[in-house]
């Protein structure tokens, strides 16, 4: 690696951990380390646990640190990704609209930036990832929930205040299950993790019918299933853990209909532990979208894996500092093609 190659520090926040590694300006991820995070404390207790992220990447890599030009955080929102504030995640409970990008860069002195976990994730597979040469890009991470991201020109697509492509809280059935956020029928509250696991104890309670591998791996009791349950009783052969899967591809299918209806992206990349799964699916969901949608070019959207699996948050806050050095560029070339013009 060069010597004066670029070092971008990611922070990659959740409910339980604090993730931070060092990535090059060509997406390599080194040097991670992950401290318990704070959530439940107060504000500045939440802090200290980013802190002791960062103190930890920096000590690993003593002679690195002066590479390091900006800081990048991926968090759980809501969020406001222009100010850097942290409005009042369900799963951050320390943070109420708390400053964080303004409080690290002023303990650092480097440039910080903060936006949505998925945002960010979606942010780096089109710099470096499955998403690199499209124009448009949605993307989704599947896993204890859903969350999702659109890339448009290779910008983040945000809304007018920042809370755009919530796509996971999207409802398919306004009859469905309550999600947690307080909608009915949320493809979140049909298809992630849990979701997955309430269907297979639901299935296994009622008739279990060619479960038995499902229901050994359950140690007997049904109401102990998870979804990696599901997923490896499913590759052993299990005929209910199939219907399962394909009752939540058929969710998928729906739920991509919608977005393709919206915005017809150019392509659709899922991560997370359950994306990874449901990649297996993509052929049954790619048959049924034209059912769901009006798009009659539909099935020649991609859909694939994403590059980035669990260090995902990691990578996408990197990005977001390759993202925020590049638009800053473009920004100066077009002032300074404005004064010529004058």
């Amino acid at each position: 690696m060069p010597a004066k190659e670029p070092i971008y520090l990611g922070i990659d926040i959740g409910g339980t951990k604090v993730a931070a590694g060092m990535v090059t300006a060509r997406g390599e991820i080194f040097s991670k380390v992950r401290v318990p995070m704070s959530s439940r404390g107060s504000g500045a207790e939440g802090l200290d646990a980013v802190e002791r992220a960062i103190a930890a990447a920096f000590e690993r890599e003593p002679k690195r640190r002066a590479s390091v030009a900006a800081i990048g955080i991926s968090s759980p929102g809501p969020l406001d990704p222009r100010k850097g504030i942290i409005i009042n995640p369900p799963n951050l409970p320390c943070w109420h609209n708390f400053p964080l990008a303004a409080k690290v860069q002023r303990l650092h002195r480097l440039p910080t930036f903060v936006d949505n976990d998925a945002n960010a994730a979606a942010l780096a597979e089109v710099i470096w990832g499955a998403g690199r040469g499209y124009e448009s890009v949605f993307y989704a991470t599947l896993g204890t929930g859903i969350g999702t991201g659109v890339i448009l020109g290779g910008q983040i697509y945000h809304g007018r205040t920042g809370a755009a492509a919530e796509g996971g809280h999207i409802s398919i059935d306004f009859h469905g299950p309550k999600c947690a956020c307080g909608k009915l029928g949320c493809i979140e509250a049909l298809a992630a993790g849990p979701a997955v696991a309430t269907r297979a104890r639901e299935r296994m309670g009622s008739d279990g019918a060619g479960g038995e591998k499902l229901l050994a791996l359950a140690g007997g009791n049904p109401e102990l299933a998870t979804a990696e349950m599901v997923s490896a009783a499913w590759r052993a052969g299990d005929k209910l853990a199939a219907s399962i899967l394909q009752q939540t591809a058929d969710l998928l299918a729906i739920w991509l209909g919608n977005i393709v209806d919206m915005l017809e992206p150019d392509v659709i990349i899922f991560g997370g532990g359950m994306g990874e799964l449901m990649s297996e699916w993509f052929g049954s969901i790619r048959e049924q979208l034209p059912a769901w949608t009006i798009n009659s070019r539909c099935k020649e959207i991609p859909l694939v894996r994403a590059r980035y699996g669990e260090d995902s948050g990691i990578a996408g806050a990197a990005a977001l500092c390759l993202s925020a050095k590049a638009s800053k560029t473009r920004g100066i070339s077009r002032r300074v093609a404005a004064r010529k013009r004058k």
